[in-house]
């Protein structure tokens, strides 16, 4: 923290980032979009330039919403015994909401933990002699 800079109590990461807040104040935007980041806080004025999530949403993603619907999918199966077109009928919207509910906040979670644990792209440190 600077010297002229005011102090700010911790935001939770996880609050934050479900919330799809500002990871420094709590109270800002995080995305100007569906899932672009805005280019800074309305409210601080923390510029997002440091977050970078990657694909990392995109995995946590697949790996919930494959675990959730193959589940309830295979508990129809052994059930009910629906024919193969109740199935696309039940699970292409489940996994399409899911996966489209999910990515959003995995994201800002990702940019908020990314923010708390002062993450940055790794260096080689490279003695003089190299």
């Amino acid at each position: 923290m600077s010297a002229g800079e005011p102090y700010r109590a911790p935001v939770s990461a996880l609050a934050a980032g479900l919330g799809c807040r500002c990871p420094r104040c709590g109270k800002g935007k995080l995305f100007k979009g569906f899932l672009d980041l805005a280019p800074k806080c309305e409210v601080c004025g923390l510029d997002y330039a440091f977050a970078d999530a990657g694909d990392g949403p995109a995995v946590f993603v697949i790996l919930i919403a494959g675990f959730v619907v193959v589940a309830l999918a295979f508990w129809v199966e052994v059930a009910y015994e629906p024919p193969l077109w109740v199935h696309a009928l039940l699970w292409l919207p489940l996994i399409l909401v899911v996966s489209l509910g999910l990515l959003r906040p995995l994201k800002a979670l990702m940019v908020a933990v990314q923010y708390r644990h002062k993450a940055a792209e790794g260096r080689l440190d490279r003695g003089a002699g190299s």
